[in-house]
């Protein structure tokens, strides 16, 4: 979508007919962020409950909010790469009374992130875990019955290709800038497992150790260097969440450093798009007002790209959240939760 187009929220519609032919555009202007709590921790308003469970080869852990109620439907959330299940605190927060009491929400961590630790050592990750991960999750603890399923960067990369695999699991679909990533060639193959190689051999040589900090409030000036709009109190609160001491008091990051290592296989986007069209849920495609996927992309892959990939998806809308970046979950929750709210309430 050109920039010109989208300051004025407009977005015409593909020819009727076509594949994602409901599409259509809301814009929100998000209220300012609430200034920090003088100097305190951000004070959550729904504590979650820490929930661990054998999954596959790990034990998984689980943040909890609220009870399964019969006739209700489960809101699942998947976090995205080095981050964890708790980043979705504040939008839980920001969710109404009514909402966040009527449903069971479940964030996990994903293996290698958080307190979901493998039982040995890894040195490196395949993307299909993570499906297969949510799939025999989602068996365990909601059995056959149909979820709303939200993800975010990463986790909303999961979550968009496990609603095509698993269409009659999910009956409403939230992606946060789950962009995907550029399309690849075959002629690239060559260079990505010579490089997939290459990184395995520097991981064990500590080439992809991840910074520790001799503080949680070390953490927490990362996390606002990272996003500056995030405020002091509420990356006081994540650093305790996205980091603990280790053996020697240093505070290292909750995330494995074979994350790092760069996949073997090629993004394949026919295999994708395939995956897009069998996608029957009503889908919600969020992004934030600052450009993230030009900046990170450095021209490789656009905002026009991404929104042409997703009329492959049959009933999709785009939502623009303003003032906020790729963290969009932490810079503008109450928006970003009254999008969730709205859009899953329409079915209910």
């Amino acid at each position: 979508m050109d920039r010109s187009v989208r300051q004025q929220g407009i977005f015409c519609p593909p020819r009727a007919g076509s594949i994602g032919q409901h599409w259509a555009v809301l814009w929100l202007t998000a209220t300012k962020a609430s200034a920090p709590n003088n100097g305190a921790m951000y004070p959550a308003l729904h504590t979650s409950r820490s929930h661990f469970i054998p999954l596959r080869t790990l034990r998984y852990h689980l943040h909890l909010w609220g009870e399964a109620r019969p006739g209700s439907t489960p809101l699942v959330l998947l976090h995205g790469w080095m981050d964890v299940g708790a980043s979705y605190q504040f939008v839980v927060d920001a969710f109404s009374e009514a909402f966040a009491a009527g449903r069971q929400i479940i964030a996990p961590d994903w293996r290698g992130f958080g307190q979901s630790r493998l039982p040995s050592p890894c040195d490196h990750y395949v993307f299909a875990d993570y499906l297969a991960d949510l799939d025999q999750l989602l068996d365990q603890l909601v059995g056959d019955q149909p979820i709303d399923l939200v993800g975010h960067s990463m986790g909303g990369n999961v979550a968009m290709l496990y609603a095509g695999v698993r269409p009659a699991r999910v009956r409403r679909l939230v992606n946060l800038e789950g962009f995907g990533l550029p399309a690849t060639r075959p002629s690239q193959a060559p260079g990505r497992y010579a490089q997939w190689l290459d990184e395995m051999k520097q991981l064990p040589q500590g080439g992809m150790a991840l910074k520790s900090y001799d503080s949680a409030a070390g953490v927490a000036q990362r996390l606002m260097k990272t996003n500056p709009r995030l405020s002091q109190d509420k990356a006081d609160w994540l650093a305790q969440h996205w980091a603990a001491p280790d053996a020697s008091g240093q505070w290292a990051i909750l995330g494995d450093p074979a994350h790092k290592v760069t996949s073997a296989q090629l993004f394949r986007l026919d295999e994708v798009l395939a995956l897009y069209e069998a996608i029957s849920a009503p889908t919600l495609a969020v992004e934030a007002s600052d450009d993230s996927l030009g900046r990170w992309s450095k021209g490789q892959y656009s905002l026009d790209e991404y929104h042409q990939r997703l009329t492959h998806v049959r009933n999709c809308r785009v939502a623009v959240v303003q003032d906020a970046g790729h963290m969009l979950h932490h810079d503008q929750p109450q928006a970003v939760a009254a999008l969730i709210e709205q859009f899953l309430g329409d079915l209910e």
